[in-house]
């Protein structure tokens, strides 16, 4: 039987003032939906995160039985035998999200965003996916971002890593030292392993910051969207 193709992904979407140069996805955390990561980063901002050329995309994950919370359905992007860094990977689920994800990619390509204008990250969860997509399936995105986030301690994208020989995305990692869901150590440890494996990573300290976003955060990272996704691109095309 062949694989049934996954549904499309729902999506709040934020436009660009001006011209469509580049594109960033966003992927919430667990439990939550695209709507709610794109209103809870409008509460911290109080205004939308948006740019002139970059259009945003805050997809919802589809709803599914989560182990942690006892098999009970959630919008998660993965399951996870336990939330922690020394258990094995989900892969089944996490390549089949994969896969979603990359339709979604593969659409901003068709509307004519090349694959190194795009950007992708997002919050604990968010996070994590984002890195099993980029850097396992799409090395040649423009970088990744994970804010509160952790792979596990022998995940795939460090296996991937060490037979990689091409250039990679930059990593932008934010994690506060008071998450006591993920914890700081394990967002560290998955940094220094990252920079192990030829990535060009930074990790961004946030002191008493729990597993949530902040106003300094959030500023941060669009100045680093804005340099990794330069609105000067257009003279070029």
């Amino acid at each position: 039987l062949g694989m049934a193709a996954p549904a499309a992904l729902q999506r709040s979407v934020v436009s660009p003032a001006g011209r469509h140069t580049a594109s960033l996805i966003f992927l919430h955390g667990s439990g939550d939906t695209g709507q709610g990561a794109r209103a809870w980063i409008k509460q911290i901002l109080n205004q939308d995160m948006a740019f002139q050329h970059i259009k945003i995309i805050y997809p919802t994950a589809p709803s599914r039985p989560y182990t942690p919370m006892k098999g009970a359905f959630s919008n998660v992007w993965f399951d996870r035998y336990k939330i922690c860094n020394d258990v094995p990977e989900h892969i089944e689920s996490i390549d089949s999200m994969c896969r979603g994800l990359t339709e979604l990619i593969n659409d901003e390509v068709k509307n004519g965003i090349a694959k190194n204008r795009i950007l992708i990250g997002g919050f604990s969860m968010g996070g994590g996916m984002a890195m099993h997509l980029a850097y396992r399936f799409h090395q040649d995105l423009a970088g990744v971002f994970a804010l509160s986030s952790f792979l596990n301690k022998d995940s795939a994208v460090y296996q991937a890593l060490k037979r990689n020989e091409s250039a990679l995305p930059e990593l932008f990692q934010c994690h506060g030292t008071a998450d006591e869901l993920v914890l700081y150590s394990w967002g560290e440890e998955t940094n220094k392993m990252l920079k192990s494996l030829g990535v060009s990573a930074s990790l961004h300290t946030f002191p008493n910051l729990n597993h949530e976003l902040n106003r300094t955060e959030i500023e941060k990272l669009k100045s680093w969207i804005v340099k990794k996704l330069p609105v000067d691109a257009q003279k070029a095309n």
